[in-house]
């Protein structure tokens, strides 16, 4: 009896000592997870644009074709935040909660595209219906991010996301005029779809336009 006693007790020790396995994301939020978000946001200074800053993976410029600035990845915890940071300063924790538990998580995919030099606003185009005409250029379409081709992946499995918006960025002049300069393109995904800890978001422009980019998140790493 003393041996399988001692036998057992090893076994407990050996398990209390393995390393602690790592979970994905937080969600579905808690009620203390609600509020530390809630607090977070309500700092109203550098705090939240440091801690968000750490879901965003910056990317290096191509040789050729648009640049794929950026990929930001939020969980539904940095979601919270950034609400809490937009609202008045009457918006109180309970409040959050309520408002919360009223809510689906989601998580918000981002993606920063910018025109360079090789992809431009402007491309060639014969100024007329004659096969000798001389080449022009005209503007580019601004919905020109509908081109290009977003897969969020987990478990090799491409999810489908809730909802999918893009807007045309433009620059600005000192005298007013404005050139396009990019897109911001946003995905919403149910949180639960997410089933492992390191989901990807692949890019890919339009055929002969650049080279596709693929970003892994880390989700342990992200509250």
């Amino acid at each position: 009896m003393r041996t399988r006693l001692s036998s057992l007790s090893c076994l407990l020790v050996t398990i209390l000592l393995l390393p602690a396995p790592s979970f994905s994301m937080d969600t579905p939020l808690s009620d203390e997870a609600v509020r530390e978000a809630y607090f977070l946001g309500q700092h109203h200074d550098q705090t939240l644009a440091n801690f968000v800053a750490k879901y965003t993976t910056s990317l290096p410029m191509p040789k050729t074709g648009p640049d794929i600035a950026s990929i930001t990845l939020l969980t539904p915890f940095a979601l919270l935040a950034q609400e809490s940071s937009q609202r008045t300063m009457n918006y109180s924790a309970q409040q959050a909660e309520e408002d919360h538990h009223n809510q689906q998580e989601i998580v918000r995919i981002v993606i920063q595209i910018q025109l360079t030099e090789t992809y431009g606003a402007l491309i060639p185009a014969p100024t007329g219906s004659g096969s000798g005409s001389p080449t022009g250029f005209i503007q580019r379409s601004p919905d020109f991010w509908k081109d290009f081709d977003v897969q969020v992946l987990d478990k090799d499995r491409a999810l489908i996301p809730l909802s999918s918006t893009g807007d045309s960025v433009y620059s600005c002049g000192s005298d007013g005029a404005c050139i396009l300069s990019g897109a911001t393109l946003q995905f919403d995904f149910p949180a639960s779809a997410f089933k492992s800890d390191s989901p990807t978001v692949q890019v890919t422009p339009p055929e002969g336009e650049g080279d596709p980019v693929s970003v892994d998140f880390d989700l342990t790493r992200l509250r």
